[in-house]
Parts: C-alpha cells; sequence; structure tokens
C-alpha cells in the first residue's frame, strides 16, 4: 500500500537524492574548468543543477569538501582513462605513442589542470597537483626504461616530455597563443613522439 502524495510534492520531497555526490563533484569539475577553482561556490552549483542547498548538504558539510572530492574525482579519473586505457598495449614505445595521442587529443582535462596549477596556494589542491605529477613522471620514467633506457636517460626523457606537456599548457591556454591549424597541431605531435620515443 502506497500513501497518497501528491505528484508534485513527491517529486519535491525525492528530487535531492537524485543527485549524488559524485554529480555535485563533476559539477564542481565543469566549473572549475570553465572558472577556476575560487568560482566553486554551493548557490551556483545548486542553479546550475536545478536544485536547492539542502540537496548539497545532504552530500557534503562544506563547500572544502565539495572541492576535496571534486579533485578526488579529477584524479581517480584521470588515472583509470589515461593509465588504465593503455594497460593493455604490451610494446612499450607503442604504449608510449598510445599515451602522447591521448593526452594530446583531450581537452577538458587539460583546462582542468591549467586551472589547477594556477591555484596551487590552495591547500586542497596541492597535494593533489603534486601526487598526480609524481605518477604521471613515474609512469614516464618507467615506460622510458621498458623502451630500453637507462634510469638516467629515462629521467630526463621524462622530465622532458613532461615539461613539453606543461609549457604547451602554459602557451595554449594561460598565455592564450594563437591556435595551431589541426594540420600543424598534428605535424607538432609527431615531431615530439619522433623526438621523444626511442627507436
Amino acid at each position: 500500500m502506497t500513501a497518497n502524495v501528491p505528484e508534485s510534492a513527491s517529486a519535491n520531497t525525492s528530487r535531492p537524492a537524485r543527485l549524488s555526490a559524485e554529480d555535485w563533484a563533476q559539477a564542481a569539475l565543469d566549473l572549475v574548468a570553465e572558472q577556476g577553482v575560487a568560482a566553486v561556490a554551493v548557490e551556483p552549483l545548486a542553479r546550475r543543477l536545478g536544485v536547492t542547498k539542502g540537496s548539497f548538504y545532504w552530500h557534503f558539510p562544506s563547500r572544502d569538501a565539495l572541492l576535496q572530492a571534486a579533485l578526488e574525482r579529477w584524479e581517480a579519473i584521470e588515472q583509470e582513462s589515461v593509465f588504465g586505457s593503455l594497460e593493455a598495449v604490451p610494446d612499450p614505445r607503442a604504449r608510449l605513442r598510445e599515451l602522447f595521442l591521448l593526452v594530446a587529443h583531450e581537452v577538458k582535462p587539460h583546462v582542468i589542470y591549467s586551472e589547477l596549477l594556477k591555484a596551487l596556494d590552495h591547500p586542497a589542491v596541492q597535494p593533489v597537483i603534486n601526487r598526480v605529477s609524481q605518477r604521471r613522471l613515474e609512469y614516464l620514467v618507467a615506460s622510458f626504461r621498458q623502451a630500453g633506457l637507462g634510469r638516467t636517460e629515462a629521467q630526463h626523457r621524462a622530465r622532458l616530455a613532461y615539461s613539453a606537456y606543461l609549457g604547451f599548457l602554459q602557451l595554449a591556454l594561460q598565455l592564450q597563443q594563437p591556435r595551431l591549424h589541426h594540420e600543424e597541431f598534428e605535424a607538432y605531435v609527431e615531431h615530439v613522439i619522433s623526438t621523444l620515443i626511442p627507436n
């Protein structure tokens, strides 16, 4: 037997439960990509999601807790979508090539990363960036070692690859240099690949 509740009242009482903590975290990440870390706030996110602030407090005690959840979500997705997708590639040189191509053709993760780099003074941001950067460098070093380079050469090559990535982000997203045409960009990516991946 079900209670006789008006349809509108039922919808209103169930609405906050429809949004999960992951929905809020993803919305916060979207806002970081668009406007930066400082823009993450409860009221604009609630308006964006079409809910009241009560839905937010169902999942999080504070704005800082939401930001922490968003950062952890970004870190986990980055780990799974980038590194997880490459596990099936057995040849280390082919894996490096796939990594460079994958990174080159994703946009939103780079925008989020660039915005997080601007907010390194935030106590929640710096530990996440440190972990992600360390993991990326370790992955590159391991991959270059598997491709036949010695430890020192692999470390140099990994730092060079990561510096090229960060530098390109700086030029494209922060210094707002003119975007390369498609053919120019593809040629640049191939140049990076042929320069950095050992034969």
